[in-house]
């Protein structure tokens, strides 16, 4: 028995930051093939920038993605960050209407995301076999901004509240706030591979639901 294990998201995803072989995709797939005893495949379908918007078009109308979720028993989700980016950098230069670009932008992620959800609960109805959603809870890149410690907690609620028997949240907000210099790489928004061991933990730590 070999498990499948799909990796869908951002540069988190894709472990931009880290050297290769130390993002939390690979680290994690091997945690999961210590506490599973069989072997893991896994396919890091991670873009570089995705917004929730990309990761909701991709899932609604790219075949490879799509089928690459159908067969998964392990999927990851890693999304949001770059939303509350985006905001904060069309609004640079204009700080009174920071709020405003933010919870615009926190609405639209949050649709987005159900809708990104919806489509995963979709894609597993038609499969036997069991499996299991894991969610990469958000950190602040921008820990000395109060409206973007905001936005991440309200995002982060948001999502936690998918959790489910097959749904899990792996909130890493508490690990990274006050930790950023030694879990961040250079960029001081990406995870260093510190980071993504301790997100690739977190994740690991949900345990495996009825995959054992």
């Amino acid at each position: 028995m070999v498990y499948q294990y799909t990796a869908i998201g951002d540069s988190l995803t894709t472990g931009f930051g880290a050297l290769p072989g130390n993002g939390f995709v690979p680290v994690y797939r091997r945690m999961a093939e210590g506490r599973l005893q069989t072997p893991v495949a896994s396919a890091n379908l991670g873009v570089n920038g995705l917004t929730t918007a990309g990761l909701e078009q991709r899932l609604k109308t790219d075949g490879g993605f799509r089928s690459a979720v159908k067969d998964a028993e392990i999927i990851t989700v890693s999304i949001g960050g770059n939303d509350l980016i985006k905001a904060a950098k069309a609004a640079a230069g204009r700080p009174g209407e920071l709020n405003g670009y933010l919870q615009k932008a926190l609405r639209e992620c949050k649709r987005n995301f159900s809708d990104i959800m919806s489509t995963l609960a979709q894609l597993k109805a038609g499969t036997r076999s069991p499996y299991i959603i894991r969610i990469v809870g958000l950190y602040n890149p921008y820990p000395q901004v109060d409206a973007a410690t905001d936005w991440v907690r309200q995002f982060n609620r948001y999502a936690a509240g998918y959790s489910s028997y097959a749904v899990g949240f792996a909130s890493i907000y508490h690990e990274f706030a006050g930790n950023e210099r030694g879990l961040l790489f250079l960029d001081h928004i990406h995870p260093n591979g510190r980071g993504y061991r301790v997100i690739a933990g977190k994740l690991d730590a949900l345990g495996y639901g009825n995959l054992r």
